[in-house]
């Protein structure tokens, strides 16, 4: 399975890690910390020397109840993120994380390669057209509902099931617009309960049949640290585990905070896999 990154081809059949740069204030475990261009820099070369593929950019904090922003302050935000990076790293592959059309096309223009969409295409009427005109990688992300009221009370028939129809939906679609392509996630912690999330990595392998690379974007997320009775910053070990049996049921591309352990856990798994 081969994406196609500003003309960079990158093989996902060996798994590979996306890199979380959070320039918002308020995400739920980075938040406010890579607020200035040395600290972003920094943090952006760290994550490339550990072993990031791709770098995800994402200016709208899209954790359970996070504050709405406008379309003007998310461009204001990371188009000059975008650019910055670019310049200082010519070869980088970057992910916007965004469900808005207008910041998809700025950012792509302004260098970025991939689109990385929480909402699956369903915030935005323009989002499918506008990523197929691009003709970039796209990254649909199943998500009940909204940030602001996604953890309100998910309920799913087959939560499997309810997720696959989802994605087969989307993907017919932009099949249907000629986009090459698509990258599923199936949005652990959004509008999912605890358990929905655990029944979801179980059965990640049956998301296999759609025959599109897996995201899988458990980076110390509350399904691990509640679980646990710990916080976010004590969560590491437990998001290594997670992402181990991630891989071992297909996921193709890991979306972290750290890099260097998501890294170690692809090379030990590729030893037995």
């Amino acid at each position: 399975m081969t994406l196609n990154c500003n003309g960079i081809l990158i093989d996902t059949t060996l798994p590979k890690v996306m890199g979380i740069l959070n320039i918002t204030p308020d995400s739920f475990f980075d938040g406010g910390k890579y607020k200035n261009e040395k600290d972003i820099l920094t943090q952006t070369e760290k994550m490339l020397l550990e072993g990031a593929t791709f770098i995800d950019v994402g200016a709208y904090s899209s954790r359970p109840g996070a504050t709405h922003i406008s379309e003007e302050e998310e461009l204001k935000r990371i188009v000059p993120v975008v650019n910055l990076l670019v310049k200082e790293f010519p070869e980088i592959i970057i992910s916007v994380d965004t469900f808005r059309s207008k910041i998809a096309q700025e950012t792509i223009q302004a260098g970025a390669a991939i689109i990385n969409d929480i909402s699956g295409g369903q915030m935005d009427a323009n989002m499918f057209k506008t990523v197929a005109n691009l003709n970039v990688p796209y990254i649909l992300m199943h998500m009940l509902g909204t940030p602001q009221n996604m953890q309100k009370n998910p309920t799913y028939n087959n939560v499997i099931t309810d997720i696959t129809t989802f994605f087969a939906t989307q993907i017919h679609q932009l099949r249907q617009l000629k986009l090459n392509d698509v990258i599923i996630d199936v949005g652990f912690g959004f509008g999912k309960t605890i358990p929905h999330n655990f029944e979801i990595l179980k059965n990640l392998s049956l998301f296999k049949n759609l025959e599109v690379p897996i995201l899988a974007g458990i980076s110390r997320k509350s399904m691990l640290y509640k679980t646990l009775d710990i916080s976010a910053q004590e969560a590491l070990n437990a998001t290594t585990s997670a992402n181990t049996i991630a891989l071992l049921n297909g996921a193709n591309i890991l979306r972290v905070h750290d890099v260097k352990e998501a890294s170690e856990a692809i090379t030990i798994v590729n030893q037995v896999h």
